[in-house]
């Protein structure tokens, strides 16, 4: 519905030539602010209800239980693995279940594993690689969310949140112990605010990340990184990762790019890790991230995924 209402602005009204730089870049830029700035409205205006009715304090509980032993990372990536979102798009989710009072931990395994695995990313390596390397790429995707994120909420590294995150979860924790006998229509007007409020304290921020991924998009071709990727040089994995993270795209727009690299002798290890780069991390994300979280802890973020990723690179290469 999104790209269908910018085709019809771009391409019908304006009657711009598709084949430039600079209007795919508008293109980009158009259609990811009409998504994402629905997104964020419409999640935290669902998780809003839902925070509101359900005890949260008690999932919190659960969440945190020993008992577990990480198996709420792992079920976290799960729900990321079926959610189709782009490493942007799935951020409003990530705020709502931080608000929600649900750990940092298990919900940077969400923030991880969403625009790694889903069954858009899956149905196309299957159809281009084969259901070993697509079984393969399913389970290392999941691990890294599961294992990054565990290891990341053992750091305990919640007081590097923005103040007015923080805030916002005191706020839910002393609201979730009490009773509230309101209906829905009463809730509504609170839920309302708070989700354009947040809107509104994000919002300068999403369009600042959708603006330099659309001129990345629009303007630096994938082959312009081959030469860094050939099998012969020993660090292509990492400098693969590396130069692949100022870029943007989700799943579907890069895997046939990996198959065409894979096609021209590039390690398939070396691929994957540049595309796992390109969904799962990007400097959009890291500026819309910045609202979120003080800048070390999105240091700390962006190191632990590339460092796991780089690592999938080379067990890739040596195992396929």
């Amino acid at each position: 519905m999104f790209e269908y209402i910018t085709n019809i602005l771009i391409y019908d009204w304006l009657s711009l030539d598709p084949t430039h730089h600079w209007v795919k870049s508008l293109h980009f830029f158009i259609y990811d602010s009409i998504k994402i700035s629905f997104l964020v409205v419409f999640v935290i205006s669902l998780m809003g209800i839902f925070n509101s009715y359900f005890p949260i304090d008690k999932v919190r509980n659960f969440l945190e239980d020993k008992k577990l032993y990480g198996l709420e990372h792992l079920l976290a990536s799960l729900l990321g693995a079926i959610t189709p979102f782009c490493s942007c798009s799935s951020i409003p989710l990530f705020i709502g279940f931080l608000k929600g009072g649900i750990p940092l931990g298990v919900t940077l395994s969400f923030l991880i594993t969403s625009p790694l695995v889903n069954e858009i990313a899956l149905i196309l390596f299957l159809s281009i690689f084969g259901v070993k390397i697509t079984v393969i790429y399913a389970v290392a995707g999941m691990a890294v969310g599961t294992i990054v994120g565990f290891i990341l909420g053992k750091l305990k590294l919640e007081h590097y949140l923005e103040d007015w995150v923080k805030e916002q979860l005191k706020e839910k924790i002393q609201q979730s112990v009490l009773q509230d006998s309101r209906g829905l229509k009463q809730r509504l007007p609170a839920i309302k605010e708070d989700a354009f409020d947040t809107f509104k304290r994000i919002i300068p921020y999403v369009l600042g990340g959708i603006a330099i991924g659309a001129i990345i998009h629009g303007f630096i071709p994938v082959d312009y990184f081959e030469r860094y990727m050939a099998k012969d040089n020993l660090f292509a994995v990492p400098i693969s990762t590396l130069v692949a993270i100022p870029m943007y795209s989700n799943a579907s727009g890069i895997i046939p790019v990996i198959q065409s690299l894979v096609s021209k002798g590039i390690p398939i290890g070396t691929a994957m890790a540049f595309m796992m780069a390109v969904i799962g991390l990007s400097l959009p994300e890291a500026i819309l991230l910045r609202k979120v979280m003080k800048l070390k802890l999105v240091v700390i973020y962006f190191f632990s995924v590339a460092s796991s990723i780089i690592c999938l690179g080379y067990i890739f290469n040596i195992l396929i």
